[in-house]
């Protein structure tokens, strides 16, 4: 508690560390105030006597009286902001009563200083932060990108994944994003496949076709990972952008298939077919191979494919391809000796690219398959390994030197 006199001595001295104190006083006896009218009255008239006084630091004891309250008059608040860098800075940063409209205005006058200040903020609009982020400030952009609790439009995210996915830090901080659309975390995908293959060390490491053939499957296997999550929570956006862009084939439903993604391949069926995902789905958990080879054939896919993509669902019923590699090694290689046989190895042109993947395929899962095969069973073998016994040759005389 301090006397009116004395909170008046402290107000005129000459002193201003006591000016200052007695502008906190004040700030914080006007917050909290609960009693007459014009005592409260007469502490606004001091808060904005303070605003004159003529050391910064009387005027900073005032704002930092009044700067975390969303009770501070507004007025005192606007005044501050106007004030000197370093009380404005703090207004700026932490003032619950200032609101986009205030800081819209700022954001454009485009002072790297005002602009981290409101980027610092503990609660930003998304229509601040995509008007931060359109200043182009790279460090401020990945400061906004890294706040999970910062609400960005999926548009400027997508825009951004076009625009700045070429940098590495960038893409990081957008992959790292919750609320990343789908469309834009493919756009990201394909940019680091496409920085892998320009690296020095993984070119150096790998035969060209090697190399491509190991980030097409890996691009494939993004896409097909991220439109299951979208099937999975009932977004249908990122197979109407595959659609569209004519970026959904052959390949991509195989692939969808054989890695166990069958709600993302349900999905692309239903799009293709304008049929309904919950029926498409049902069709390919129990429909026959007629009613199969229809969904196929409304779905634009020629008869060869049609007939391929329903031994793959047959195939499919029977395991459990999203999480048993040896499981998804047996349905490819007892596929490819079925087409084998059928065309008696003579492949229609139509199958020729499916084929193709499934060749692929087949060797990369044989390879997945087969990690730890060997090490396990030696873990578990008893007696030694059988082996053909080798006769041993008879030394050939060799004729002296």
């Amino acid at each position: 508690m301090i006397e009116y006199s004395e909170f008046v001595r402290l107000s005129r001295s000459s002193d201003s560390d006591e000016r200052g104190h007695a502008a906190h006083l004040a700030a914080l006896a006007y917050l909290d105030h609960d009693g007459p009218a014009d005592e409260h009255a007469a502490l606004y008239a001091a808060l904005i006597g303070f605003l004159d006084d003529p050391s910064v630091k009387v005027r900073a004891a005032l704002a930092y009286g009044l700067l975390h309250s969303v009770q501070a008059p507004r007025p005192i608040i606007m005044a501050l902001l106007r004030d000197s860098a370093v009380i404005s800075r703090a207004i700026l940063q932490y003032s619950p009563v200032l609101l986009d409209a205030d800081l819209i205005g700022l954001i454009g006058a485009g002072d790297p200083f005002t602009l981290t200040a409101i980027a610092q903020r503990e609660k930003l609009s998304s229509r601040i932060a995509s008007a931060l982020i359109s200043q182009g400030d790279s460090a401020l952009t990945q400061r906004l990108l890294r706040r999970e609790d910062v609400l960005l439009d999926p548009m400027l995210l997508l825009d951004l994944s076009r625009s700045l996915g070429g940098d590495a830090t960038m893409r990081g901080a957008l992959l790292s994003r919750k609320d990343l659309p789908a469309p834009a975390r493919l756009i990201l995908v394909q940019q680091v496949t496409e920085s892998l293959r320009q690296a020095r060390i993984v070119r150096g490491a790998l035969a060209p076709d090697r190399l491509a053939r190991l980030l097409r499957d890996g691009t494939d296997t993004a896409l097909s990972a991220i439109g299951e999550t979208e099937a999975v929570q009932a977004r249908g956006e990122f197979v109407e952008v595959l659609v569209g862009s004519d970026q959904l084939n052959t390949r991509i439903l195989l692939h969808a298939l054989t890695t166990g993604h069958v709600m993302f391949f349900a999905a692309c069926l239903g799009a293709l077919s304008a049929i309904s995902r919950s029926k498409v789905f049902t069709l390919l958990e129990n429909g026959s191979r007629a009613s199969l080879i229809a969904l196929f054939s409304r779905a634009g896919l020629g008869p060869e494919i049609g007939r391929l993509l329903v031994r793959l669902v047959l195939h499919a019923r029977a395991a459990d391809l999203a999480d048993d590699v040896a499981a998804r090694h047996y349905v490819v290689t007892a596929l490819t000796e079925e087409l084998i046989a059928e065309y008696d190895g003579d492949i229609p042109h139509a199958l020729e690219e499916a084929f193709a993947y499934l060749s692929e395929q087949n060797i990369a899962l044989a390879r997945k398959a087969a990690r730890g095969v060997m090490s396990t069973f030696a873990g578990i073998a008893q007696g030694p390994m059988s082996l053909p016994q080798v006769e041993e040759l008879a030394q050939l005389p060799l004729p002296a030197a």
